[in-house]
């Protein structure tokens, strides 16, 4: 929505009130610190991050609110509404709790056309979602993990997914300051590499805590390697794994669960179902070996034969350090082998001293 040209009309305002307190009237609205004023349709040229005073009468009492929003911003977290959402939720759940502090009375949004509307209730929130048919691809790499040997269907949906990536990351996108924010976050968030190695619990046999400060310092180094490529911000899914598409008839598919912006890198897609390949091929190989190694060769030669990206193999590193403190982790792999396990965090450790990601070498990075 467009702050500066909208207008913050009497009657959404008055709509909006009553909803809250009952038959409301408003009588003056105008920015904080200015001279009230009587409004007759509305405030033109309203903007976002300004603090609105609003005068209003309900059952002829007098009564006057404060209406705050966050100003629209690229940098600092709040790139995206659902970030300033995030905070603004947050605020409506805390001010009253907290001694001498100013109390919220309502947190609410406003739509496309300027309505206002209170979510001031909520407990938690939640997405309705169209049903699709289909079954998860994890399905396939466990019956490939079982009978070692693959279909023709199996290289076909390996393919078509690769193409897929291939497609969606030629969208291109301007903007430097969500580029940086993804490498950060990938970093540094708590869904990501730092989250994951906050979750391990102390005294594990296969990673001491020295280890993981380790792993969070060389990523943090690869975060000032990486982050001025902003010319690599693409459209990505965010969590493109086996557990989040849905095959049907051959390789015709459907996925989940997007994540982590609209915008991003496209090592993040990539590093995410290749890992998945090398996760199965441990367990049943103890390396990349097999029906395993023919899906991760032939979606890496198929992707980049289709983009070209040649530059995606310099920095896809802190990526598969990230995917692979997912697979590693006691807490979502309890039952994993121990020698797995200690694959892993080799392949973490030779990843993040490689310069240049050789796929078709990925042995030599587990050892």
């Amino acid at each position: 929505m467009d702050s500066g040209n909208m207008i913050l009309k009497k009657k959404d305002v008055e709509d909006y009130l009553s909803g809250l307190y009952g038959k409301a009237k408003v009588t003056g609205i105008s920015e904080l610190g200015g001279i009230p004023v009587e409004v007759e349709e509305g405030i033109k040229g309203f903007g976002y991050g300004k603090p609105y005073l609003i005068e209003f009468e309900v059952n002829g009492k007098t009564n006057s609110v404060v209406l705050s929003t966050m100003r629209v911003q690229k940098g600092f977290g709040h790139d995206h509404f659902s970030d300033r959402a995030q905070i603004l939720i947050w605020q409506h759940s805390v001010f009253s709790k907290l001694p001498d502090h100013v109390r919220s009375l309502d947190v609410g949004y406003f739509t496309g056309e300027g309505r206002l509307f209170s979510t001031g209730m909520a407990e938690e929130y939640f997405i309705l979602m169209e049903k699709i048919e289909g079954k998860e691809y994890f399905l396939d790499l466990e019956r490939i993990k079982k009978d070692g040997k693959l279909i023709s269907l199996d290289k076909d949906r390996a393919g078509a997914l690769s193409s897929y990536l291939a497609r969606i990351h030629a969208s291109k996108h301007d903007d430097r300051e969500l580029y940086l924010r993804k490498i950060r976050d990938t970093v540094g968030h708590g869904e990501c590499i730092m989250g994951l190695t906050d979750s391990y619990p102390d005294n594990l046999d296969f990673v001491s805590r020295d280890d993981l400060c380790e792993i969070e310092k060389k990523c943090v180094g690869w975060r000032y390697k990486i982050k001025g490529k902003a010319h690599r911000l693409c459209m990505t899914h965010g969590d493109f794994h086996p557990w989040n598409i849905m095959f049907r008839e051959g390789a015709d598919f459907t996925l989940l669960d997007r994540s982590r912006g609209e915008w991003g890198e496209a090592a993040d897609d990539v590093s995410s179902i290749t890992m998945n390949y090398l996760f199965y091929s441990l367990q049943k190989y103890g390396e990349l070996a097999g029906p395993f190694r023919e899906l991760y060769e032939l979606f890496f030669k198929n992707y980049l034969d289709r983009t070209h990206d040649d530059e995606l193999l310099k920095v896809i590193q802190p990526f598969y350090v990230f995917r692979s403190l997912v697979v590693a982790s006691p807490i979502w792999y309890p039952s994993l082998e121990p020698s797995v396990r200690k694959k892993l965090f080799n392949f973490i450790y030779n990843v993040l001293d490689s310069e240049e990601f050789n796929y078709q070498n990925v042995n030599s990075y587990i050892s």
